[in-house]
């Protein structure tokens, strides 16, 4: 049905093709161990690393003045925000290749909602359920205006867009309708979209959750772009937890025509694709790295190569740039690509 939908949404004035589609990892960007907690700095990184790789302009190495659009008061802030109007209408331009797509992740905002209300499973006839719903949507909603206000203030213009109001929803967990025409208007406009993992209505459970990686997926069907980046809060997939001191980083992984994928390198595990071990923490109801691997996979198949690295890194710009190829070695990362 997703498929279908997709199909019917390409036109012949669609935007150019899609340089990019980041999605921001939840726990690259939030705390995952408190409630609710945004890290700052990993969040301002990636925003600044945005657009470093968005900037049309070689630059000199002085530092250029960045057109911040976040014009609201902030909590603390002592004073009402600085607007030279005269300078911005002088402007020529934005200097930004705006073409791009944000995805980001909960981490810490929704994941606890959903859990502790079932949300995942469905069943609005419950009284719990609902208000899960309803909590849920406001938690990962409030993490979407925040890091679309970083992105502001970093000259981006960002636009935050929810799959549950844009009319995104699915049956049986899979995704049904998804509609993307409010997307590909804004890109034509020159905005880039944030969208979010979402709590979304489900046509036979009632509702369920609708992770970004599902996102991205049909985002990269639908709009072909020249690249995909997952920024994670690791340096890329690991043949086991990487917190094990022996897991080792897969630094390419193949995917054929129906989906099955095997490890290029390291050679040591080349050709594997059964020892690849993965953990899903307990509150995450979006399927964790398993999710993030098969979606990938979906998006490698298209012919679309993906590249999942740590955000904040030298390797996370290289690859926002798409100066990435499987003869870097001296990039840390997973790049996973198709084996045609």
């Amino acid at each position: 049905m997703a498929e279908e939908a997709a199909q019917e949404q390409r036109s012949p004035t669609a935007p150019r093709p899609v340089r990019c589609i980041v999605k921001l990892g939840g726990a690259a960007i939030t705390n995952k161990g408190e409630l609710e907690s945004i890290n700052e700095e990993s969040l301002r990184s990636a925003c600044a690393q945005l657009r470093q790789a968005m900037s049309e302009s070689e630059g000199d190495g002085a530092p250029e003045k960045v057109l911040g659009m976040d014009w609201s008061k902030r909590h603390g802030d002592p004073a009402d925000p600085a607007v030279d109007a005269e300078w911005i209408a002088g402007m020529a331009g934005l200097g930004l290749d705006t073409n791009f797509i944000v995805v980001h992740g909960a981490g810490s905002f929704g994941h606890f909602q959903a859990s502790r209300s079932g949300v995942h499973k469905g069943g609005l006839h419950s009284t719990l359920v609902k208000a899960g719903f309803v909590a849920t949507r406001i938690s990962v909603t409030s993490l979407n205006q925040e890091i679309v206000r970083a992105l502001a203030r970093e000259g981006i213009p960002s636009v935050g867009m929810s799959p549950f109001a844009c009319g995104w929803s699915t049956s049986l967990r899979k995704l049904a309708s998804a509609n993307a025409s409010q997307i590909i208007q804004s890109l034509h406009a020159g905005f880039v979209p944030v969208l979010h993992g979402d709590a979304v209505l489900d046509e036979l459970l009632d509702c369920t959750i609708l992770s970004g990686d599902v996102i991205i997926r049909h985002l990269a069907q639908l709009l072909s772009p020249k690249y995909v980046v997952f920024l994670t809060d690791v340096h890329g997939v690991y043949d086991r937890p990487p917190t094990d001191p022996n897991a080792v980083l897969l630094k390419e992984i193949e995917v054929d025509g129906k989906g099955s994928w095997s490890v290029v390198k390291p050679a040591l595990l080349q050709g594997n694709n059964k020892g690849v071990e993965i953990s899903v923490a307990a509150h995450d109801t979006t399927g964790g790295m398993e999710t993030k691997i098969l979606e990938a996979a979906a998006i490698a198949r298209l012919g679309i190569d993906v590249y999942i690295t740590k955000a904040g890194t030298e390797h996370s710009l290289r690859a926002l740039k798409g100066d990435v190829s499987s003869d870097s070695e001296d990039w840390l990362g997973t790049i996973i690509r198709s084996s045609k």
